[in-house]
């Protein structure tokens, strides 16, 4: 008997409850409103330049030549890297394992393209510094990629302008090359990664 009362007295507390919850539905936004939500939706979805990231993830061996001189030879060192989708495939995120003059060396770099300024991003982390390289720059279809970026030298304390530049040489060996200011101010190439895919 209760179990009846309790099924016809629902419709009821549903209507008197009606009211409350309308009035806790938000507010219309206004044509201004509305464009702003619009502008912030469009650069926060994940569009072709976001697909061309994701088609980079998987796991690497890399072989790493680092110069201290232009006139002197390269040491050579040998590591992996696995490049990961985050955030909802907006960012590609790279663990690297390897050596660094001999010495056990990690880093983590991230990824990714701003469809406000149309530009490609990316940051660099590693176990020999506590800062951060920030880049930017440009890519075309076939993946090859020229950017700009900084860090602050530990020794001058200066900023370091560096440019990098990416190709793929077949489709599962990319190539990493950076350039900075040697001991003369003259850019000269410090470090070539080639990722080969595993």
């Amino acid at each position: 008997m209760h179990r009846k009362l309790a099924f016809a007295l629902l419709p009821l507390s549903l209507l008197a409850t009606a009211p409350l919850l309308a009035q806790d539905a938000p507010p219309a936004m206004s044509p201004e409103e509305a464009a702003m939500m619009a502008a912030y939706q469009a650069a926060g979805t994940p569009g072709d330049a976001h697909a061309a990231l994701a088609r980079m993830a998987g796991d690497y061996t890399l072989s790493i030549r680092s110069w201290n001189s232009p006139d002197a030879p390269p040491t050579v060192e040998t590591g992996t890297a696995t490049r990961s989708m985050a955030l909802g495939g907006r960012v590609l995120v790279e663990e690297v394992q390897s050596q660094m003059y001999g010495q056990p060396f990690t880093g983590r770099g991230m990824s990714g393209y701003d469809n406000v300024t149309g530009k490609y991003w990316s940051t660099w982390n590693d176990s020999m510094s506590t800062g951060i390289m920030l880049s930017e720059g440009d890519c075309d279809a076939d993946g090859a990629c020229a950017f700009t970026g900084s860090w602050n030298d530990p020794v001058s304390k200066e900023k370091i302008n560096a440019r990098m530049t990416t190709r793929w040489t077949s489709p599962a060996v990319e190539v990493f090359e950076m350039y900075a200011p040697g001991p003369d101010g003259k850019e000269s190439k410090m470090m070539e990664i080639t990722y080969t895919r595993k």
